[in-house]
């Protein structure tokens, strides 16, 4: 794996005006909220940062960042990074091999596992256009 890339969380981002901001998706499918670490004009204060809804038209882009890879020559997502290596989750279509490659399920058809780090190739990082409408 390239020292280069660091796993991450998955998320959303989203860029307003000249501004990328952390976000989630909101209640109604056409909103977001909009996230920030200092206080900002249109932005109320939560516990430990700001938040501010939007309608999603109104923001120029929405993308959900994860980070992806191979384990056991199989597709996975990087959950987390801890001293026991990266958390991942099964991402190919066969319990089976999930199984097979040391996966336990977690929920119907949801397999993690802990690997070392350096058991997983490819790592990536995934940015997925969400529409804005």
């Amino acid at each position: 794996m390239s020292a280069e890339i660091e796993p991450i969380a998955s998320g959303f981002v989203a860029r307003l005006g000249d501004k990328s901001y952390a976000a989630a998706l909101g209640g109604d499918n056409d909103d977001a909220v909009l996230f920030s670490e200092e206080p900002e004009e249109g932005f109320t204060e939560a516990v430990g940062y700001w938040r501010r809804p939007v309608p999603r038209g109104e923001l120029d882009s929405l993308v959900m960042v994860r980070t992806v890879g191979a384990f056991g020559g199989e597709p996975c997502v990087v959950l987390d990074e801890d001293d026991d290596g990266l958390h991942i989750a099964y991402t190919g279509h066969s319990g089976m091999k999930a199984e097979a490659l040391g996966y336990w399920m977690v929920d119907h058809g949801a397999y993690e596992v802990v690997v070392p780090r350096e058991e997983v190739f490819s790592i990536r990082i995934e940015r997925i256009p969400v529409p804005l409408t």
